[in-house]
Parts: structure tokens; sequence; C-alpha cells
């Protein structure tokens, strides 16, 4: 019975790495395809003068080629062109020796001025055309689109939530967040992804409250705890969910953090506490003895010094800079957004009021 399980388990371990390798090939030559096509319509339009129903017809025709044709509308066959077009001005694309990438007519040898990432490849052919196209259509440069589509590889966000954070510029946030890190981390891999680590603002949509001014920290720390997924979503990948109200006994008395986290990448736990008004400096002081605490009491030996992030509504960064001083314990200061505070940019990559309300329900 034991050799039956074992072989059982082996024999399922390698349908599903075979299933998942053949997807892998799948997409890899889908993303092939699509840039081949949108390269070809990008050229040909170009040097035809094409008009705006062109598409459209060349859509038909396929259809009536291949009757039953799926994914090959005017409007996929405009993304294609978007896609192709973007990463022609990213990347190298020609004919290369046969141990380097290639696919059909795709292959990729540098970057545009500078050499690939070594693992440029696995990621770009792992993420799906979905997402690619919205990396394409609104990133800026290589570096951008690589960030976003690392993460999506990475971290397997959903299309919806690649748009939010596109829509959020966390590309442009990273690093951005108050902190005394430089002062307070002394090994520099640690602090330099304690500084990546962080956000400056943190769009908490999921928040769905009739007026944000009067909303109190209890209701705000709830919210947050009921949708904890979401929340973690919004920090990163690399966080793990400890509790909320954590519970400190230090001489017979009781202190809680409001939300307690292990980072694995950092390798340290991160303590938030929420604040619904603007900030003040006495919270550094407050943050400072529970960062003492956790270290002495919670953390274990084998990890580093605890992080407190204080999330407030405004902050003034002045303030922060100054209060900063003095203290020896790694602390930042962030501020959120609910969904009615949203900007219209980044309301346009978000659900609707009423589908946050009945995700709320």
């Amino acid at each position: 019975m034991t050799i039956e399980k074992h072989i059982v388990a082996e024999l399922k371990n390698a349908i599903l790495k075979s299933r998942y390798q053949a997807a892998r090939l799948v997409n890899r030559e889908l993303i092939a395809l699509y840039f081949s096509i949108g390269k070809k319509i990008s050229d040909t339009a170009t040097n035809e003068a094409w008009g705006s129903k062109v598409l459209e017809q060349i859509s038909i025709e396929l259809q009536n080629e291949l009757p039953g044709l799926r994914g090959f509308s005017a409007g996929n066959l405009k993304k294609m062109r978007v896609f192709a077009d973007f990463w022609s001005k990213q990347i190298v694309i020609g004919s290369l020796p046969p141990n380097q990438i290639e696919d059909h007519s795709f292959a990729i040898s540098s970057a545009l001025p500078n050499q690939l990432p070594g693992n440029f490849a696995d990621i770009f052919f792992s993420v799906s055309f979905t997402h690619h196209y919205s990396i394409a259509s609104k990133c800026n440069d290589f570096n951008e689109a690589f960030f976003y589509l690392s993460k999506v590889a990475e971290e397997y966000w959903n299309y919806r939530h690649l748009e939010k954070q596109i829509a959020a510029n966390l590309y442009s946030q990273r690093g951005t967040l108050p902190n005394n890190f430089i002062q307070t981390i002394l090994q520099p891999h640690i602090r330099e992804q304690a500084i990546q680590s962080f956000k400056d603002e943190y769009l908490l949509d999921f928040i769905n409250v009739e007026d944000p001014d009067f909303v109190d920290e209890r209701l705000l720390e709830s919210e947050i705890v009921r949708n904890i997924k979401k929340f973690i979503l919004s920090l990163g990948g690399d966080f793990a969910f400890i509790g909320n109200q954590y519970r400190l006994i230090i001489e017979e008395q009781e202190y809680f953090v409001d939300l307690l986290f292990f980072n694995r990448k950092l390798q340290s736990l991160v303590a938030f506490e929420l604040k619904t008004g603007k900030f003040k400096p006495e919270y550094l002081g407050k943050m400072n003895f529970y960062l003492s605490a956790l270290d002495e009491i919670v953390k274990q030996p084998h990890e580093n010094p605890s992080i407190g992030i204080i999330l407030c509504k405004e902050k003034n960064k002045k303030i922060v800079e100054y209060s900063f001083r003095d203290f020896n314990k790694a602390m930042g200061v962030a501020t959120y957004k609910t969904s009615k505070e949203l900007p219209e940019q980044y309301k346009q990559a978000l659900p609707d009021s009423s589908t946050l309300k009945k995700l709320l329900e």
C-alpha cells in the first residue's frame, strides 16, 4: 500500500510538471506569434499608409480563412501592434545562434542600450499577453516594464492588480518612504531591501467608507484585517500576517501593536501602527518602544531587528525628517488613501463602488 501511494505521488508530480511545462511552452509560442504579427502589421501599416478600417478587414478575412478562430479581432490585432512597437524600441531583435533565445522570428539578444538581465527570457515568456499589453501600453521604458513583468512573474499578480499598481505608479514610488534605515540598519543588503520593500503611500481601495475624514483607527484596522489578503498584496509578496492587536506584556502591563507582520526577504518582524490623522512626532516614540519590546521578547535569534511603519492619513516630510533624529530603531512613515479619495486615473483601474461593497459584505 505504501509503495502504491509512492508511485501515485510520483506520477501525479510528473503529470503536474508536464502540464506546467506545456503551459509555459504554449504561452512562449503565443507571445512569439503575437509579437511577429504585431511587428508585421506595424511595418506594413507604415509602408502602405493603412487607414483605420484595414485591421477590421484583416480580422474578417482571417475568420473566413480559419472559421472559429478566436483572439484575432481588430482590437486584439491593434494590441499586438502596440506590444510589438513597444518592445521593438526596448530590445534588439534579430537572428541569433541556435544556443540563444529564439522563437520563430522572435529572437532577443540585448536591451537597448544595455545588456539584458540574465533571467529576462524566463520572465518575459512566462507572462500572459493580457499582462504584456497592459505593461507595453502604459510603461515608458525597459526598466519600468521589466519591473512590472518581474512582479507579475514572481508574485503571480492578476491583471486587475497589475493595472492598479501601474496606476498607483508603484515603480516610481520604490524607495520614497521617509525613513531612518540608513542610520539604523547596519547590513547594506538588508538596508537596500528594506528601502525597496516599503512605499510612501498605500492605496487601501478595499476600504469604502462614506467619509474618510471620520473613519476611526479601529474601523481602519478592522477593514484591513477583513481584507488582509488585499492588504498584503498592496505591501508585497514577501509579507506574512502574524496578527492584529498583538499583545506585549512588559512589567505586568499590556501593550498592543496594531498589526504585526513578518517579511521573509528581510527576515524581520514588521509592526504597523495605524493613525487616521496627521503624523505627530510622538508616534515614533511609541513605535520605538514597541520595536524594542519585539526585539527582546518576540524576535528569534536568527532574525534581523524589527522594523516599524507608521501608516497615517497625512504627513509633513520635514517634520518626519526631524522626528527621526536620535532614534536607534528602523522606522518609516507612510500615508494611505481609501477608495473614496482615489484620483480619477486610479479609479479607472478599480472595481466600481457597488462591486467593492459586495466584497466588503
